[in-house]
């Protein structure tokens, strides 16, 4: 289902970006992707939204979607291949993608920058970021996926996030004792969708030709 008139701002290493270019791949919908420069964002960008974050989705027709879960649903209420949007697992998906972009992500970043944050050492901020992990591995002890055989909108949403933890220091997170979630991260970084999220691009600029996502 190719939709290059639907324009993508992004940003390769963003996990909000990740997701939002997951949720594509999994809808199999392919767009215009323009690569982000964060020290140089596009005017483009900027005039159709303000705010300034990554991602953001220019839909045929003008809509702007500014959030990566709204670009996610979006995608995924076009083009559902694999059922990601199971209607009898959307509250579930939805309790834990709301703990991971609140709760989580808040430890994430103190635990990622705590050279910034001195209230803690960045061991308790590990230790913080747990509580979350803990939920996810009880999940994962029952199934391959968080919300049972299938992939689902949780797996997608949660994973960049988990991924940014666990790179925070590796030798430290696969020395947790969450086997089934090491398991499942390492799994989701081979998988092949995967990997063509993680492509590079070069940062887009005015004049240049069309790069279609994916390639």
């Amino acid at each position: 289902m190719i939709s290059p008139s639907h324009c993508l701002y992004s940003f390769r290493r963003c996990p909000y970006a990740m997701r939002a270019r997951l949720g594509l791949l999994f809808a199999e919908l392919a767009v215009e992707l323009r690569e982000v420069e964060l020290k140089n964002k596009p005017t483009q960008m900027l005039e159709i939204s303000p705010k300034g974050t990554v991602p953001v989705l220019k839909v045929s027709g003008g809509a702007v979607i500014e959030e990566s879960l709204d670009i996610m649903l979006w995608a995924l209420e076009q083009n559902d291949p694999q059922g990601l949007l199971n209607p009898a697992q959307v509250g579930q998906a939805n309790a834990l993608i709301e703990i991971n972009d609140n709760e989580f992500k808040y430890w994430l970043d103190r635990y990622k920058y705590s050279d910034r944050y001195l209230e803690m050492t960045e061991p308790e901020y590990r230790r913080k970021g747990e509580a979350f992990l803990q939920v996810l591995e009880a999940l994962l002890v029952k199934s391959p996926f968080l919300l049972g055989e299938n992939v689902t909108i949780a797996d997608i949403a949660v994973m960049p996030f988990v991924r940014q933890f666990a790179h925070v220091d590796r030798d430290a997170f696969y020395r947790l004792p969450y086997p089934n979630l090491q398991v499942w991260l390492n799994r989701w970084l081979d998988h092949s969708l995967f990997l063509q999220v993680m492509a590079k691009y070069q940062p887009w600029k005015e004049g240049d030709g069309l790069v279609v996502f994916p390639s």
